[in-house]
């Protein structure tokens, strides 16, 4: 050791380190206890902005702090869930009400801990200025135009409830003013409708109720282009034409409907085709129980009215006369002449035909409605039920179309004979009675001998008088039976004044014949002499047509292109008539 480092000099060193140790450590224990009282703040927000639609919505963010906490919204259509808490990650839900204005807005949540602060900013759409100035319009029946004006600050879509409600054109625009116009199409029907104009942009909907009155049930005859009766409206009609397979072929859940049984859509060029071929009318067979959309009022849909409409238009607008019936349809009435089926068939038939009578009652007498078609139980003898039921909903149908008036006071009706054979037409017919006296024409059809004309299985493909003897002609039904099947509907009908419509006729074309030659000279022999014996008895002929063109059918024209395919089938049909 030092001499001169006493043990007292290290003592007294050690003493004075001694007691800068101790100093030391209480600084220590004293800044930590004066850190628990005030620690240093730990906020953090999840987010730094939310943004909302001008519908109002409730979105959220996350607060987590070391220490208790506020927080607060710079508007009042903002909201928060919770504006303060304790330590800890909490969950806040901001709720914006919907915003009318037409201009964006802002607000700015503020979070506080301690002196640390934290801002979110928030951001709410415009609203989309859209707006109508109508939110219903209560209309007649006829057609019309209806305007409306929207206020928008951008582009919107118009859908509609319902196929007779359309935009007329694009609306005319100056500014945020949109001037909208709107077609109605007239209520031929005797049901009040109600359909909406539905005008959206993106979330937001205006919505506009059409609301059209029925047409009248009943209005004041007249007889205003109606200056024919029967025998001169029948004299008029040189030869007619079936567009069978067409408006007949019902629709149903697995059926569309016109064209379910292999033909197109009917079109303009196909009606003037036959006008151009000869023909001057126009059987229109027509299905209406598929139609229907309400079975308690057995209301139709307006859609399939307007289809049969442009139809009928396509004949008369050429000049050409047309008649439209309830044809097979299901079978509902045709197969239905029993007691047990009368009171339900005859009060649907008078519901159907009140709407057919209204909605085409201001056609002139170029239309005919025509009651029925092959009403049967079978193909035998008819019963008393049979004959007394079938000629109840003949007499529901003149009834019916009578009581609308209008047109209808003075129309010509065709009713038919049990399932419009010439037999028991002769033998248990019928006229119904009528309120105008000389207005209604009978209807027969005529497939004698059917194993030639309509058979598909059979092998008789020869008529007429020059294959007399050959095992390819019936044998019945030939020359000597057309001439007395016609002059005793003559004698019955036709002398006493009534016309007699020949509904359907004709005779299949078979191009599987043995003897393809005579069969076509055949079949164009038996076309030639029925449609003469027709005429020279007073009938009114309509050649049946289903469309069918090729083997077993018995189709003059191709549907699809509106041109002839059986030129010689034509000329001796038209050529029978002059």
């Amino acid at each position: 050791m030092d001499p001169g480092f006493s043990i007292k000099t290290v003592m007294r060193l050690l003493k004075f380190l001694l007691v800068i140790l101790s100093f030391f450590t209480i600084c220590i224990f004293s800044c930590k206890k004066d850190g628990d009282k005030n620690p240093i703040p730990d906020l953090v927000l999840s987010t730094e902005g939310l943004s909302f639609s001008n519908q109002g919505e409730t979105k959220f963010f996350y607060v987590k702090s070391n220490m208790q906490w506020n927080a607060t919204s710079s508007e009042s259509w903002l909201t928060l869930s919770l504006t303060n808490g304790a330590a800890g990650t909490i969950k806040i839900d901001v709720s914006a009400t919907a915003n009318s204005q037409i201009a964006d807005r802002t607000a700015t949540i503020t979070v506080t801990s301690g002196d640390a602060t934290k801002t979110i900013s928030v951001l709410q759409s415009a609203s989309g200025l859209f707006s109508i100035d109508k939110t219903e319009f209560s209309i007649n029946d006829d057609l019309q135009e209806l305007t409306l004006k929207v206020e928008s600050n951008s582009v919107y879509n118009v859908e509609f409830g319902a196929d007779w409600l359309s935009r007329k054109s694009e609306p005319v625009h100056s500014g945020t003013t949109y001037t909208e116009t709107f077609i109605v199409k007239r209520n031929g029907n005797i049901f009040d409708r109600s359909a909406t104009i539905t005008l959206k942009k993106g979330n937001e909907t205006n919505t506009v109720t059409v609301k059209q009155t029925a047409n009248a049930k009943s209005i004041t005859g007249t007889n205003v282009g109606m200056n024919s009766d029967a025998v001169a409206l029948a004299a008029k009609i040189k030869i007619g034409w079936n567009l069978g397979n067409s408006l007949e072929a019902a629709a149903s859940a697995t059926s569309a409907g016109e064209t379910s049984w292999g033909n197109p859509r009917v079109t303009k060029e196909l009606i003037d085709a036959v006008k151009a071929a000869g023909f001057n009318a126009v059987r229109i067979p027509c299905a209406w129980s598929g139609y229907i959309e309400d079975q308690v009022t057995y209301k139709i849909k307006d859609s399939w009215l307007e289809r049969v409409k442009e139809v009928i238009d396509y004949c008369v607008s050429n000049d050409i006369y047309a008649i439209i019936d309830i044809h097979w349809d299901g079978g509902w009435l045709e197969e239905n002449p029993t007691y047990a089926a009368q009171e339900a068939v005859n009060k649907k038939q008078k519901a159907l035909w009140e709407q057919i009578a209204v909605y085409f009652r201001d056609y002139d007498e170029h239309l005919l409605f025509a009651g029925t078609n092959e009403v049967h139980a079978g193909y035998g003898n008819p019963t008393t039920e049979n004959i007394t039921v079938q000629q109840s909903y003949n007499q529901t149908f003149v009834d019916a179309v009578r009581a609308t008036g209008g047109k209808n006071a003075y129309r010509n009706l065709v009713v038919q004979s049990y399932n419009t054979n010439i037999q028991h037409a002769i033998s248990y017919f019928t006229m119904p009675n009528d309120a105008i006296a000389k207005r209604l024409m009978a209807e027969v059809h005529f497939y004698d001998p059917w194993d030639f004309a309509g058979d598909e299985t059979s092998n008789i493909y020869l008529w007429g008088k020059d294959f007399i003897g050959s095992p390819n002609v019936s044998t019945w039904g030939q020359e000597a039976w057309v001439d007395s099947q016609f002059a005793s509907i003559k004698t019955k009908f036709v002398d006493a004044g009534i016309p007699v419509i020949l509904g359907e006729y004709g005779a299949i074309l078979r191009t599987s014949a043995a003897n393809q030659q005579n069969h076509i000279k055949a079949r164009n022999y038996y076309l030639s002499y029925v449609t003469k014996a027709a005429k020279n008895n007073g009938m009114v002929p309509f050649y049946w047509d289903n469309g069918n063109t090729g083997n077993n059918g018995f189709g003059l024209f191709n549907r699809s292109t509106a041109q002839v395919v059986h030129q010689d089938a034509v000329n001796v049909l038209v050529d029978a008539i002059k």
